[in-house]
This record gives structure tokens, sequence and C-alpha cells, in this order.
């Protein structure tokens, strides 16, 4: 009997119990947490007379040829895109896309002359212009009087940035400077230190840096050492770009 009794509890345990639960053969994608950061008032795309111009992140390797402008009395003592105040006698300019604190030499083709300065604000928004240049700038050049020049324009280095605001620094001296020609960037360090061997065989200064680029992370640029003076520096590195690096780009440390 006691044997039974157990028997038919076990029957009544067993019909009681839950149905083991169905073990899913695809798990659902878990979202993972998206991180979001501010995107810098510079950065941000903006439109103008319907059209949409959108900021470089970085204006490395950046040269370009197009008509420069210039502008002051209407705007003097106006703020600027970059927040700080337009004065017509410093030496800076409006840019459609470079990044504000951006320095670039800009050199009129149609005489010769040269100069470095600051990008601090947005513009000029008329065709086939690139770069609005301060009066100073534009007097310097030999600009002011025709009012429209052919130039070109090589961004030289950027403006610190810190807590995504761009920090102005003292128009550094780039007439006498350290430049460079780089000719190579790489995910690999090992490719770099190759190629940065190779070129010494060629060249009696070659140097390899790191670097954080804004969009590839970080890479190993090789670059190679022109002269101490802007004026030798840009006649080598035409030079060399005409005759073999075609992609390299001129930089000041």
């Amino acid at each position: 009997m006691k044997g039974l009794y157990l028997f038919i509890m076990a029957l009544f345990l067993f019909s009681c119990a839950k149905p083991p639960r169905e073990i899913p053969t695809t798990y659902p994608k878990v979202p993972s947490p998206e991180i979001t950061r501010p995107v810098p008032g510079w950065l941000k795309p903006y439109t103008i007379n319907g059209k949409t111009y959108f900021p470089l992140p970085s204006a490395e390797g950046y040269e370009e040829e197009c008509l420069a402008s210039w502008y002051g009395p209407g705007f003097h003592g106006r703020p600027t895109s970059g927040g700080e105040i337009y004065n017509m006698y410093e030496f800076t300019a409006a840019h459609k896309i470079l990044p504000l604190g951006t320095y670039v030499l800009v050199k009129n083709l149609e005489n010769g002359r040269e100069l470095v300065v600051r990008i601090n604000d947005r513009g000029p928004f008329v065709e086939e212009r690139c770069i609005d240049l301060s009066y100073s700038s534009a007097k310097e050049l030999g600009i002011v009087g025709r009012g429209l020049a052919r130039v070109k324009i090589i961004a030289l280095s950027e403006g610190e940035k810190i807590n995504n605001l761009v920090v102005y620094k003292d128009i550094p001296n780039f007439r006498f400077n350290e430049f460079y020609l780089q000719v190579g960037a790489f995910k690999n360090y090992s490719n770099a230190l190759r190629y940065k061997l190779e070129l010494e065989r060629e060249f009696e200064r070659v140097d390899l840096e790191s670097y954080e680029h804004p969009k590839q992370g970080l890479l190993y640029r090789v670059k190679i050492y022109l002269a101490e003076d802007l004026d030798t520096a840009s006649l080598l590195a035409a030079k060399l770009k005409r005759e073999r690096f075609r992609d390299a780009f001129l930089i000041a440390k």
C-alpha cells in the first residue's frame, strides 16, 4: 500500500507541474546605448540663401584656388560667426567650410604677394569666391583697389579646441618656423616606419609622428623636412609635389 500511495502522489505532482519553458533558438538584439556628444557650433551645417554648407572637421591638407574678396567698414565692430568681434585691421578672413581658428597662407596669384591670416568668420556667399579677407589682409595682398583677385589658399595650422570650443592663440610666426611636406599617413606603425627609412636614403631629414585624426583615429604620418622659412619651403614643396608627391601637402610644426 505504501508503494501505491507514493506512485499516486508522484502522478499528482507531475500533473500539477508547469511545462518547461521553450528555449528560444534566436535571441532579440539588445540595442546598444547611444553615446551622444554635443556637436560644436563651428561644425554644425548651416544654410545660406537656400544652400547648405558642411564645415570640415579638420583643415589638414586643404588647398584651394579661387577668387578672394574683402569686407571692412560695414562689418567692423560686429560679431563674427566665431563669436568674436570683427576687427578689419587684424589679419583675419572668412571662409565657408574651414574650421574656425585655422591659419591659412593666402597667395595672390596676380602679384605674388602672400600673407598668413586666421579664419574667424563664415563667407563669402558668392559663387567662385572662396575667402573674404579683412581690410588689412586685403590691403597687404594688394586687393583693396580691385576688390577681387585670384588666390591660392594653403591651410597651415588650426586653433586649439578645448571642450568643443575653439581657443584662439596668438598668430604664430609662420614666416620663420619648421616646415614639412607630409607625404604619407598610415594606420600601421610598421608601414610608416618602413616608408620613413626608405625616404631617408634620399632626404636628409624625415620625421615620423603619431596624431589623432578626427575621423580615422590614431595615424602615423611621415613628413620630409623642408626649411625654416616659408618662402623656401613653399618652393621646395611645389617642386616635390610636381615631381613625385602629388598628394602631399605643406605643414608647419
